[in-house]
């Protein structure tokens, strides 16, 4: 099962917990005593770089039936949607730039440019996700309820089909975002499940009418002549954008190396504890600004769920910090190419689509889901030497135990 002594499972003692806790609380200290003009004037210009890649994108999609102005219509456009989803709409609504007192750029005030209400995200997203990351049972994050992303869930017939599933849900993100926001907005306001007035379904419904007349009708029917190719442009801008946030989201959340956890381990949990959760729960991809920008410095997903309302412009910095503590403390920094980890987590769709008695590991020790439990054989084996033996050091001597025990089955198989 998912980790139930995070403690035991990262080899630290709960005063290493808060030494290292006390480090990241200083982090956060300097990063807020020294925002200033310079992350607002990031954030200004990233606004005023999406509303002019917009703006021209809208602009060339008036003479889009013309093949090479549909391509750069349909280019800029894209490039616009995915900047306000990742950098601007997804980020300003953690309340990173509340602190400008912006009422523009407030996480209160903001509405993105996609099919859920900004409100319902929140409500699902920076408590429920951010509060209970990776927790089995409590984040419904993990999978979003369509797939099945660790062996504590049960195996079900249905989960057959999550390859099939997990092609969907990419195309469609947006939309599968909304219903499952939807439902925990639902579920707050303590409304039935069929009862459709509720305030909920008619805000679900209201941002719904708003998003398709905008996209599929409004600017359509002002490309006059042009309006079955902008149609079609605004119709793939738009599934670009959901296929670009689901690889970033899934190379974030669903690697090897990031951790699940049990609501035992979430009952007593301190604050400090909390801080290794969300850093052992998370994974970077490696991103220059480029790709830093449209990914919404989600490349850096470790220091964004230790510090969800901190300026995203600030995460390479503080990415720097946090690996030197993750040496000093002797912890994996999981991170690897874009590509690398979208691999790893689609590699886990498909192989979790099977029934555990088909699959070799067990959730105790699996490269998407283990428990301390797998260091049961190591016990003694990383003995005080002077010098911190942590969670990365443990999985080292793991893998060459591993990798020496398939040399001599190997080398047995030979010998016969």
């Amino acid at each position: 099962m998912a980790i139930t002594d995070i403690k035991e499972f990262a080899h630290l003692t709960e005063s290493d917990v808060e030494a290292l806790g006390s480090e990241l609380d200083a982090i956060r200290r300097d990063v807020e005593h020294s925002r200033g003009k310079r992350d607002a004037r990031y954030i200004r210009r990233v606004i005023a770089l999406q509303r002019a890649l917009e703006l021209s994108g809208r602009a060339l999609l008036i003479g889009s039936r013309r093949r090479p102005l549909w391509w750069g219509g349909v280019g800029l456009l894209s490039l616009a949607k995915i900047v306000e989803n990742m950098e601007l709409g997804h980020n300003v609504m953690h309340g990173q730039w509340d602190w400008m007192n912006d009422p523009e750029i407030h996480s209160v005030s903001w509405e993105w440019d996609q099919t859920g209400p900004s409100a319902h995200w929140k409500r699902a997203h920076n408590y429920s996700h951010h509060t209970f990351t990776n927790i089995v049972g409590m984040d419904d994050d993990i999978g979003f309820g369509v797939l099945r992303m660790t062996r504590d869930e049960k195996w079900r017939p249905v989960n057959a089909l999550q390859p099939l599933a997990n092609l969907l849900l990419a195309a469609t993100f947006e939309w599968g975002i909304a219903i499952h926001d939807r439902k925990f907005a639902v579920d707050l306001e303590g409304a039935g499940r069929r009862q459709l007035d509720s305030q909920a379904n008619r805000d679900f419904v209201r941002k719904i009418f708003r998003q398709v007349s905008k996209d599929f009708v409004l600017f359509p029917v002002l490309s006059g002549r042009a309006w079955k190719t902008t149609l079609s442009a605004n119709a793939t801008a738009n599934l670009v954008r959901n296929l670009w946030a689901y690889v970033v989201i899934f190379c974030g959340h669903f690697p090897d190396g990031a951790e699940k956890f049990t609501m035992a381990e979430f009952e007593n949990e301190t604050r400090h504890e909390w801080y290794l959760r969300q850093m052992l729960g998370s994974a970077n991809f490696r991103s220059g600004p480029v790709l830093g920008l449209l990914s919404g410095n989600l490349s850096y997903q470790i220091e964004h769920h230790l510090f969800p309302d901190l300026p995203s412009n600030r995460y390479p910095e503080i990415a720097e910090r946090v690996q030197q503590l993750c040496q000093k403390y002797d912890l994996p920094y999981t991170t690897g190419s874009l590509f690398g980890q979208y691999l790893l987590a689609l590699r886990t769709i498909h192989k979790l689509a099977l029934p555990d008695s088909w699959l070799s590991a067990t959730s105790d020790d699996a490269p998407e889901t283990s428990s301390e439990r797998k260091f049961a054989a190591l016990r003694g084996s990383l003995a005080p030497s002077g010098v911190r033996h942590g969670l990365a050091s443990a999985l080292r001597v793991l893998r060459e135990q591993k990798a020496g025990m398939l040399r001599e089955r190997k080398a047995a198989r030979r010998r016969r």
